[in-house]
């Protein structure tokens, strides 16, 4: 939304009182945007099956499937899963609010709805699914290996280079591919466990037959949502070795060996895929636990530790 308040925005209107779906769309074509309306959950599933919308609003009681449920189907499918979803409600209870965000929603706005509020509240939405979906191309163009997962173990997204180590599992359109048993049982644990609950990465077999691969998370998004990394191959005995005899995490122990490797933080970062900001950070963590305070000194205490020094 500009003002001229849109750049064109595509706007699916979901709501089974005739009165407001012409309000919001005289006030939303007024704006600029290209409506679309559905008067019911099924008719807007069947709608989004041929065209992805910018926004949806989404009335969250309407007889038969109601909004939360539309949202949690709509969620479920890997090319609409980026899709802002606003609900508009007169239930304004926090049970109903808590409901609507589990189902996937961004934002809840009470009837009777305001139309400039309701623009501010699309502007910013609009913002923040441009710059996910920017990402995660990027991500895309990087060859990351990168996996976003519930913790039901069901796959997000994938890039193209983990979707081929994982051997095309296919995505949630094709009803979800989820994680084995054994995976998504260390990943809660991992996340929602005490600390040191279980070991920072799990090893795999590769399900196409090819060299085994590695799990780590990444980061956690959100209360359900968590980034997975896969690192092809196992860990080095080297790499293994740092980690326990100087008592480093593993991507401590990763970073450490290719300072003593003679690898600058920009090439280090392009390894290991994380960003030269990050692999200083590390460095900081490794200094700190080694009492050491330059990459030389670290490095030479890697090489003796290696050595058996």
């Amino acid at each position: 939304m500009t003002d001229d308040r849109t750049s064109r925005e595509t706007v699916l209107v979901v709501d089974d009182s005739p009165d407001t779906l012409s309000f919001l769309t005289d006030a939303l074509e007024e704006a600029g945007a290209t409506v679309l309306v559905a008067m019911d959950g099924p008719s807007a599933l069947s709608l989004l099956e041929r065209l992805t919308p910018d926004v949806v609003l989404m009335d969250a009681v309407m007889p038969g499937m109601d909004g939360f449920e539309t949202c949690r189907r709509l969620k479920a499918s890997k090319t609409l899963a980026h899709v802002p979803v606003i609900f508009m409600t007169g239930l304004s209870e926090t049970e109903h609010i808590v409901k609507g965000f589990a189902a996937g929603g961004v934002d809840y706005l009470t009837k009777p709805i305001i139309a400039e509020e309701l623009f501010a509240r699309m502007r910013v939405h609009l913002v923040n699914a441009r710059i996910a979906q920017g990402a995660q191309a990027a991500l895309d163009a990087t060859g990351r290996f990168l996996l976003s997962v519930d913790l039901d173990g069901r796959i997000l997204w994938c890039t193209p280079q983990a979707g081929r180590l994982l051997g095309d599992p296919g995505g949630p359109d094709e009803g979800g591919f989820r994680l084995p048993p054994a995976l998504l049982d260390w990943l809660v644990k991992r996340v929602e466990g005490p600390a040191g609950a279980v070991p920072e990465r799990m090893s795999l077999s590769s399900p196409t037959g090819g060299p085994p691969f590695q799990v780590g998370v990444v980061s956690r998004i959100g209360s359900q949502e968590v980034l997975l990394r896969l690192v092809e191959g196992q860990p080095s005995g080297e790499e293994q070795a740092i980690r326990q005899r100087l008592n480093l995490t593993a991507r401590e122990a990763e970073v450490l060996l290719w300072i003593a490797r003679g690898k600058a933080n920009r090439d280090i970062g392009q390894i290991l895929g994380l960003s030269p900001r990050t692999v200083n950070k590390h460095l900081e963590q490794i200094y700190a636990k080694l009492g050491v305070e330059n990459r030389t000194a670290a490095a030479a205490l890697a090489l003796r530790t290696l050595e058996g020094g």
